[in-house]
């Protein structure tokens, strides 16, 4: 008996599997090695691009707190209104810029391109002189970023089965909390040894750091970046591996073709778009909070110094990013309802506890980090590989659904700030926070409703288990000639996405751990 099968025997053994065995033995020698040149080629780039877009994104809030303000004479709400000119512009372009990036055609080279267009936006936010310079600069930044989360995840649930696409997701979600968190770094550093060099601020010198380690990441997608399966075929891969990409996904995970009318029709006739775009909203506004901390800190001067204000807020993204790594891998293997009640219920405790304000300091630093950086770390990951795996059967409904999720999001992150979470009202947002509980409660609704409807269905309406005992089938067979003939009680198969088992390495004739609802209810959402 292998280690694998051994260890697949217990709940503790899977766990572990799914955090460190990406390329299982039971898969064949040519899959694993195309898989792990994905890994080097599509999860690398995206880490790093994912990254860049959130350092970007951060700077303004650290550069805020660390002089920008004064130095350009800012009023007290502008810091709103530059999320209003960046998010405003980034839903504009998200539904357009993410149907570019779904042609084969354009995919390689599309993000890698982006790449080149924020760092030199980001170099011209260094040089700013007042608000509105900053408010051009902010919105053409969220313009032209609007399709690097969604067409990320698109191109991920592109080229990954539903078993390795949510260890992968979440650590290419590590990105976004390790680009805040660094950003958050990268201004203390700043503030501390460039602040006067030549002339310019701290704050300045974050945004040309940035733009420089934004520069060779470019480089690095117009190298590797293969685009999508049905995109001309990578440099790096042989022809038989480029079939062999193609050709190992399942049956109802297809390729994208051109969006039209139909297709629109078609997606808004299902009621997954609609629950998918609640979702996002109450994701969204719930969690708005979350980068706020460093108000709290400011307006605690002189307890807190400049770089204590930069730094302290950077472990709600610390534990973002393990959180959302954990997460995924977990989802792997606990149901997907179970994972986003607990995460919500952190991110509810957190907002009840700051809504109350008047809490002990360490209460409150312990609220942003266990809601903040835990909870609202797992829940985006989570929710997006699902919205891959539910609707992989029609790819243009896929990427519409995940265009629509963030201009809806993004839509009411325009405005709804503005009376919940002004500036002027920081750091007790005597309004934020109850709308925060609100938000947090409305989107686990909506997200029971969802998971539930389509555990046993595709996007289309299909019957996803059919699916589920082909390609366990499929798996079982090829597993069962690498064992040992005479244990025919251990069957290694591909994972359900969210945790229930589809024929895992269980002894037959038993109940899984999850029991009926594994047996019975099994769903491929």
């Amino acid at each position: 008996m292998g280690l694998e099968s051994f260890l697949n025997k217990s709940l503790a053994g899977r766990v572990l599997l799914e955090v460190f065995n990406w390329y299982p033995s039971h898969l064949p020698q040519a899959e694993r090695s195309l898989l792990r040149k994905l890994d080097r080629s599509i999860l690398v780039f995206a880490c790093l691009s994912f990254f860049c877009k959130f350092l970007d994104q951060s700077n303004i809030t650290n550069a805020w707190v660390s002089g920008m303000e004064e130095e350009i004479h800012a009023k007290p709400n502008d810091l709103n209104y530059y999320n209003v000119a960046y998010y405003t512009a980034y839903v504009v372009g998200q539904i357009p810029m993410l149907m570019v990036q779904s042609r084969p055609s354009i995919a390689p080279y599309w993000l890698p391109s982006l790449e080149i267009v924020w760092a030199v936006l980001t170099f011209c936010e260094s040089r700013v002189q007042t608000s509105t310079h900053l408010y051009i600069i902010r919105a053409l930044v969220g313009f032209f970023e609007a399709p690097s989360f969604a067409g990320t995840h698109f191109i991920l649930g592109s080229w990954y089965k539903k078993e390795e696409l949510y260890k992968r997701a979440g650590v290419w979600f590590m990105g976004n909390s390790l680009g805040s968190m660094f950003s958050g770094y990268l201004q203390a550093a700043a503030y501390t040894n460039l602040n006067g060099v030549h002339g310019l601020s701290g704050w300045r010198w974050l945004f040309i750091i940035d733009g420089v380690i934004t520069l060779p990441i470019a480089a690095i997608g117009f190298t590797f970046f293969p685009g999508l399966p049905a995109s001309k075929r990578p440099w790096y891969m042989t022809e038989e591996e480029h079939q062999l990409a193609k050709d190992r996904l399942p049956k109802d995970h297809k390729q994208a073709g051109p969006l039209n009318l139909d297709v629109v029709k078609r997606t808004l006739s299902k009621p997954l778009w609609y629950i998918c775009v609640a979702i996002y909203v109450g994701l969204i506004q719930s969690s708005y909070w979350t980068g706020y901390m460093a108000l709290w800190l400011k307006a605690e001067a002189p307890r807190y110094t400049v770089q204590m204000i930069n730094i302290l807020p950077t472990f709600v993204n610390l534990l973002a990013a393990a959180s959302s790594w954990l997460g995924t891998t977990f989802a792997a293997i606990v149901p997907t309802w179970i994972m986003m009640t607990g995460a919500n219920g952190l991110v509810l405790f957190a907002t009840i506890v700051l809504t109350v304000w008047h809490v002990p300091d360490g209460l409150k630093f312990f609220a942003f980090y266990i809601g903040g950086g835990v909870g609202a770390g797992m829940i985006s990951p989570i929710l997006y590989s699902w919205v891959n795996v539910t609707a992989r059967g029609d790819p243009e409904a896929r990427a519409l659904i995940m265009g629509s999720m963030m201009t809806a999001g993004y839509c009411t992150y325009i405005w709804v700030p503005l009376f919940t979470f002004p500036t002027v009202e920081a750091p007790t947002f005597p309004h934020g926070y109850p709308a925060s509980i609100g938000f947090t409660v409305g989107l686990w609704a909506f997200l029971m409703l969802g998971i539930f409807m389509y555990r046993n269905k595709n996007h289309d309406g299909s019957d996803n288990r059919l699916v589920r005992d082909e390609e366990a089938t499929s798996s079982e067979v090829d597993s069962i000639t690498k064992e040992d003939s005479s244990s025919p009680s251990h069957l290694v198969s591909e994972k359900h996405h969210h945790g229930i088992p589809v024929g895992d390495i269980v002894p037959l004739g038993k109940e899984d751990v999850f029991g009926a609802e594994a047996a019975g209810t099994a769903s491929n959402i």
